[in-house]
């Protein structure tokens, strides 16, 4: 275990994406319960980044979930979706029931993983009105009846329902019906470039001007039309963008702050621990120290 100057810190367990043996290879469909029987409480309360997706809805009870370090309240007929590479942990999973639907992203086809990923910012928590929450159950619960169907069927066939299914459920999800008189407003195409942008030079550089000269604009247009989308400024959306991986790499990874200052693009710890601090009001070790003690509620 890597050690960061103050403290050993304890190790985050890994949870691999592992479906039961004999069953089709990227997806799996199981219980609250079935959860509860697996991983200790414990565990599931620490910071976890997998690499595959979560889609979780409540039958029953309440539970809080964190995603990227935002707390968010599920109540019976919301959809919480994590998606690779979010940090997020688990409440107290002792009020709830449900349904927990984990799935890799090369499950689903080409096209519909395509059309679910048209977002690069997609909502975490979703609450249907009652015609999509409907068809939203209904699908689950047919994709559950269908998982729990080994055997009835060749497995290629069985696999290929399970695919058609899942895509099924992640399609009405991505595209739940707006509450009437408030249509989803059309986003802004030069925010909607910038915000690509961010999300794939980051770790490059973290200067306004810079995207503003890649993107053809002026910095001034970039900031407008962030303001205007996200409703802040384009330099507080990059540095937002930046202390959201260095959140995510201190709460589930034991590098030191040298090593993320290094992919963060940083030229030294000090340079990157300042910076974390005017942000956060805490240093990168006492935000590890803080999210790995931090007790869901």
């Amino acid at each position: 275990m890597a050690k960061n100057g103050h403290a050993s810190v304890r190790k985050i367990p890994e949870i691999p994406f592992a479906a039961p043996a004999g069953t089709p290879a990227g997806v799996e469909v199981l219980s609250l319960a079935d959860l509860r029987r697996r991983m200790p409480t414990r565990h599931l309360a620490l910071p976890q980044r997998p690499d595959f997706h979560h889609l979780l809805t409540l039958t029953d009870g309440t539970l809080w979930h964190t995603v990227d370090f935002s707390a968010f309240a599920l109540d019976p007929g919301s959809w919480l979706w994590v998606r690779p590479g979010q940090v997020h942990q688990w409440g107290d999973l002792s009020h709830a029931e449900g349904t927990l639907i984990l799935f890799q992203q090369d499950f689903l086809d080409p096209a519909i993983a395509a059309a679910t990923e048209q977002d690069s910012h997609p909502a975490v928590l979703h609450r249907p009105l009652p015609d999509d929450a409907a068809a939203l159950r209904m699908a689950a619960d047919h994709l559950t009846a269908e998982f729990h169907a080994l055997g009835h069927l060749p497995l290629e066939i069985h696999t290929a329902a399970l695919r058609h299914l899942l895509s099924v459920l992640v399609l009405r999800l991505t595209h739940l019906t707006a509450p009437a008189g408030s249509p989803a407003p059309e986003p802004n195409p030069t925010y909607l470039r910038f915000r690509d942008a961010v999300e794939k030079d980051f770790t490059r550089t973290r200067r306004v001007e810079d995207y503003a000269r890649t993107l053809g604009y002026s910095a001034r247009t970039l900031s407008r039309a962030t303001l205007a989308t996200a409703g802040l400024g384009a330099k507080e959306f990059i540095d937002r963008r930046v202390v959201l991986e260095a959140k995510r790499l201190l709460a589930h990874t034991d590098q030191t702050a040298a090593r993320i200052a290094n992919h963060l693009g940083f030229p030294s710890a000090t340079h990157f621990s300042k910076y974390f601090h005017q942000r956060t009001g805490q240093s990168p070790i006492a935000f590890r120290d803080t999210v790995r003690g931090h007790t869901s509620r």
